[in-house]
């Protein structure tokens, strides 16, 4: 006699179904949620380009490119307003380091050929602007990837400030060519009558030396990015 087979209930079915399908939901969340296997990295985001403009103004007026270099990979960028009298450096893109420069407090024009850069141990760079009576040099150092401003602003009264490295230890020197006038004041017309001289100083601030001095800035190697040798250097004239 054969035994009927018992019906299962479509309602039964139905729970079963159910509980298939919310299990292998669970198992395609899991899949997707889990976190990367040890020692596989995870993807980080990128940040984007530098757009080639400050990110903030120059003075009360848009920032402008003037000039821009690159020392060691890092790029560094100048930027003033229309009339270069207001500056400001960008170093580096992720995140950049700006400098707001002091020497446009002090009357300095900037243009395209105020940024000069050297790289070294120790790499810096010299923006320079021209004022009446001459020239101020602001400095920028870079060591471990960190970038400071020296503070002190540099001022040669023929206008004629470069960096090189003198000493030849791997690192720029400031070199400053101003008029050899003790007895006059600088910036009148009897001391830009008199001859110059360049003084040398390291990225510390420390004097190195000076050179003889020269009927113009112009008779100095390399001018108006003055390069000396050390071998050219002796005690300043109003060195103690």
């Amino acid at each position: 006699m054969r035994t009927s087979a018992k019906r299962i209930p479509r309602s039964a079915l139905l729970t079963a179904a159910l509980a298939a399908v919310v299990t292998v939901a669970a198992l395609v969340v899991i899949v997707v949620l889990r976190p990367e296997r040890e020692g596989t990295p995870v993807s980080a985001g990128v940040p984007a380009p530098a757009s080639g403009q400050a990110n903030e103004t120059c003075g009360a007026q848009p920032c402008r490119q003037l000039a821009a270099v690159t020392v060691g990979e890092v790029p560094v960028v100048l930027f003033a307003d229309a009339s270069g009298g207001r500056g400001r450096v960008q170093v580096g893109t992720r995140p950049p380091t700006e400098f707001e420069l002091a020497i446009s407090g002090m009357g300095a024009k900037l243009t395209a050929s105020s940024l000069q850069c050297v790289d070294g141990s120790t790499a810096a760079c010299l923006v320079r602007g021209r004022t009446s009576g001459g020239a101020f040099g602001e400095l920028l150092t870079g060591a471990g990837g960190v970038w400071r401003d020296f503070g002190k602003p540099y001022f040669a009264d023929t206008g004629t400030l470069s960096l090189s490295d003198v000493s030849q230890d791997g690192r720029p020197d400031v070199i400053v060519v101003r008029h050899e006038c003790p007895r006059a004041t600088p910036g009148t017309a009897s001391c830009q009558a008199a001859p110059v001289l360049a003084e040398v100083y390291e990225l510390a601030g420390d004097l190195m030396g000076c050179t003889a001095t020269v009927t113009s800035p112009s008779d100095l190697r390399g001018w108006p990015d003055v390069q000396l040798r050390r071998s050219q250097l002796r005690p300043c004239p109003d060195a103690s």
